[in-house]
């Protein structure tokens, strides 16, 4: 027969095992703060990046404002330069601290894990105990040496002790899986971060770009600023020439607008991530100025070189294109042209990376580009040109502004423009 003070030794075996996870959570204390030190450390990096950046981002919008020059035109290439840079570094850093905090988690998962195996066993070791006891006969109980006073403390501490650790195992089951579902989001916190990676990798092309650029206006102007006014000039009528041909083509084309086909207000979201204006659609004051017909086709969004361009919806890329491959300077530059699944269709002009291709499809939110300066343009934005989904296509044109050069871009019937703004949420700029 198996004695009540058995009983006291499961009792002391189940507080040991109780305290046995002690040294461990002191042992994981120590790796936790060293791994929240470096966590802390590259925040504070990320902090004074940031404010590096902004500053950046506040010259540029400042040469934004400037008369075009040669000089402005350098230094916003150099800062540009700068800003990528500083956006590749930041994101670095998170990159880095993600891995911190996901290796923090997984070590806690493990502990805790451990610790749970521990006061299960525990609990087994108590519930054999307490069988063998119950099969015990009752004279064999009364016959003990034991008093009855102490029999019952015995089975009451028993009990109390296994009421602790099932309780125990309950709370760490929770907090495991809270834990694990933390560290499936951190994981994915992760990849994205490694994408961002990808992306900035792909703005650092873009500043080697411009690098290329500044040699070649260099080269070309002789760093005269008399030589980059006409330059200027030229280019700009040029362009004009360009936007009256064009003009003049799609007003001559048939299309029988049908408002049934098209989505309500709201239904597109942004293509940036933040929002300002510089022009908007219809007959403005600066379409006066830059395009022959006195219109501007779509909407201009204030954006430095390689701000990611995102899909207004879902939908498949109908075409992309270069047309300063063809001839430089009169119209788009590099574009990317999406006809999305709720009837509408939008180009994205003057970028710098495209990231997509014709035939692709979309999601809401995808970037398909980063914005630049490229086509016609007199400082780096984004241009942003809506239409009735069946009207436009990409097509070619020969151009007498460009004589013998045929440009291949996005076109459509004058009446199949839309205002981008009808369909994009509030703006309260």
């Amino acid at each position: 027969m198996k004695q009540f003070p058995e009983y006291k030794k499961l009792f002391r075996v189940a507080v040991l095992i109780l305290l046995f996870s002690i040294p461990i959570a002191f042992s994981y204390a120590q790796t936790v703060e060293e791994l929240n030190d470096k966590i802390n450390q590259r925040n504070k990096d990320i902090q004074a990046l940031e404010k590096e950046i902004s500053s950046y981002q506040s010259q540029l919008v400042g040469l934004g404002k400037q008369k075009t020059s040669l000089s402005g035109a350098i230094q916003e290439l150099d800062i540009n330069r700068k800003k990528l840079g500083a956006d590749i570094v930041v994101t670095q850093k998170k990159i880095e601290n993600t891995n911190y905090k996901i290796e923090e988690l997984g070590s806690q998962i493990g502990d805790k894990e451990d610790s749970i195996s521990n006061h299960k066993d525990a609990i087994i070791i108590g519930l054999k105990k307490t069988n063998e006891f119950e099969l015990d006969s009752l004279p064999e109980i009364i016959l003990s040496e034991n008093t009855f006073t102490d029999m019952w403390n015995d089975i009451d501490n028993i009990a109390s002790v296994q009421e602790s650790v099932e309780k125990k195992i309950a709370e760490l089951k929770i907090v495991r899986n809270d834990l694990e579902n933390t560290k499936q989001a951190t994981t994915t916190a992760r990849d994205e971060l490694v994408l961002l990676k990808s992306k900035l990798a792909d703005q650092k092309k873009i500043v080697d770009q411009n690098a290329f650029e500044k040699t070649k206006l260099l080269t070309e102007t002789k760093n005269s600023e008399t030589t980059y006014q006409k330059l200027l000039a030229n280019k700009l009528a040029k362009k004009q020439a360009f936007e009256k041909e064009v003009n003049d083509y799609e007003s001559q084309l048939k299309y029988i607008l049908d408002p049934s086909k098209l989505p309500g207000k709201g239904t597109l979201s942004w293509p940036l991530e933040n929002i300002y204006i510089t022009q908007y659609f219809g007959k403005t004051e600066a379409g006066k100025r830059l395009y022959a017909n006195g219109t501007h086709n779509g909407v201009d969004f204030r954006a430095s070189v390689g701000t990611p361009v995102m899909a207004m919806s879902d939908g498949v890329v109908a075409g992309t294109g270069d047309t300063d491959k063809q001839c430089a300077g009169v119209s788009f530059g590099r574009f990317v042209l999406i006809k999305y699944n709720n009837g509408l269709a939008s180009t994205f002009g003057h970028l710098s990376l495209i990231k997509v291709g014709t035939g692709d499809k979309v999601r809401r939110g995808q970037v398909v580009g980063y914005s630049g300066n490229t086509g016609y343009s007199t400082g780096p934005h984004l241009h942003v040109s809506l239409y009735a989904r069946d009207a436009v296509e990409v097509k070619t044109l020969p151009s007498k502004s460009c004589p013998g050069r045929v440009l291949t871009q996005p076109i459509s019937p004058i009446n199949a423009y839309l205002d981008p703004l009808y369909y994009l949420p509030a703006y309260n700029g």
